[in-house]
């Protein structure tokens, strides 16, 4: 047994070796060897192999009715398609990825298909995913550690300065550990410090794709756990804003924390999420109007992920924080594509719900995603009166032969 242990040991230092040579070092330098196009290019042309047996699986009848039916199409609409519930499961795909969390069915096809995703089960979860973990960890400890050496530096540049280089690795390991391939947009309207980013909320790591391309100051609730762990020691060394339950209820107090951060130049732009909840990446829900009340300039972002490569939802009434990472770390990848949107600020005579409306809507057309008026928090709580009142308005303007939804308009 000794001498088996032995003869070991080369082959654990190699693989200790490549592993610190070839991923390690260069994720806390932030350095890329450029295989992202030539994995992405190999996978998309295993996902678009066509096979007889899987045609016509992913045909879909496009249904229509007369327009005599208008209501009734809407009351069956929000009965069988409703437009909030299916924003909160994972997207549909019109092709199979090889992961039998989009459709464990497709790898009983056939056996050309069953091997493939067996080759595929093995290389995510025998190759990738250790090496994936590996780097989570030493990420996660790196900065762990680095943050507390930071935070008892007194306040100035060098701390700062110090700061911005911990975080930035630190997202540098998350990214690389999750294979997050990102493509940036429009870098020159990238936030600056008067104001604050607002963009679409699909997934916890949604902040990571966008810190990792510059600092910002995160705002939200203060959690628990390794989520909780992290947050406190991002507060150390870098001024953000986190919240317990009970201070988050008062608007008021939030709102100022808000303004002080923003009329400080020399603090970073603050990152919010307004929907206030995980989408699945398919539209914008309502934006909350608080951070368009406070009269700064804000910085719209529109985030998309291509689901062919890993679905990067968060169901989080489903999944914990760690399991979600877990399945993200054995996906394929994390493909996204960010847009900075030029920034806005609120227009005279605007109020802040039509200044949220406008740059939520301008998130929508950018990233490809539907603009709707519902509140992400329907997932968990009953519709509002408002809400209904509102949906009464727009039929009785039907009815009456006034603006909105024509007779002969088919949706």
């Amino acid at each position: 047994v000794r001498a088996r242990a032995v003869n070991k040991l080369p082959c654990v230092a190699m693989w200790l070796v490549l592993l610190l040579a070839f991923i390690i070092v260069p994720a806390a330098l932030r350095v890329s060897f450029g295989i992202h196009s030539f994995y992405l290019n190999t996978l998309l042309k295993i996902f678009e192999v066509r096979l007889d047996s899987a045609s016509g699986l992913c045909s879909e009848v496009e249904f229509r009715m007369t327009d005599v039916f208008y209501f009734s199409r809407k009351g069956m609409e929000s009965i069988v398609d409703d437009e909030v519930t299916k924003r909160f499961s994972a997207q549909e795909l019109e092709s199979w990825n090889l992961l039998t969390r989009s459709n464990y069915n497709f790898s009983h096809i056939s056996l050309t298909l069953s091997v493939l995703w067996g080759i595929g089960l093995f290389i995510r979860y025998g190759v990738l995913m250790p090496v994936r973990v590996t780097l989570a960890v030493t990420g996660i400890i790196l900065f762990l550690i680095l943050t507390t050496f930071v935070g008892f530096l007194p306040n100035g540049r060098l701390k700062a300065y110090l700061s911005d280089k911990v975080h930035l690795m630190g997202y540098g390991f998350c990214v690389r550990a999750l294979s997050v391939i990102i493509t940036y947009h429009h870098r020159e309207n990238k936030p600056k410090n008067d104001g604050i980013c607002v963009a679409n909320h699909t997934t916890p790591i949604d902040v990571i794709i966008l810190a990792n391309d510059g600092c910002y100051s995160m705002v939200g609730q203060l959690h628990g756990g390794l989520f909780g762990l992290i947050q406190r020691a991002m507060v150390r060394s870098s001024p953000h804003i986190w919240f317990d339950r009970a201070e988050v209820k008062d608007r008021h107090l939030v709102a100022k924390r808000l303004t002080d951060h923003v009329a400080d130049k020399t603090k970073q732009p603050i990152l919010v999420f307004p929907e206030g909840t995980c989408v699945n990446n398919t539209s914008v829900m309502m934006f909350r109007k608080g951070s368009f009340e406070i009269g700064c300039t804000i910085y719209p972002v529109s985030i998309k992920y291509d689901p062919r490569f890993g679905d990067a939802f968060w169901n989080s009434s489903k999944f914990g924080l760690v399991s979600y990472l877990l399945r993200m770390m054995s996906s394929w990848a994390i493909v996204c594509s960010v847009w900075y949107l030029p920034p806005m600020n609120r227009k005279e005579g605007e109020d802040a719900v039509q200044f949220a409306n406008r740059v939520k809507a301008a998130i929508a057309a950018k990233g490809g995603l539907v603009d709707l008026i519902w509140d992400g928090s329907l997932k968990r709580a009953k519709v509002k009166e408002a809400f209904k009142e509102e949906q009464q308005k727009l039929y009785s303007k039907v009815l009456l032969g006034n603006s909105g939804p024509k007779w002969n308009q088919t949706d």
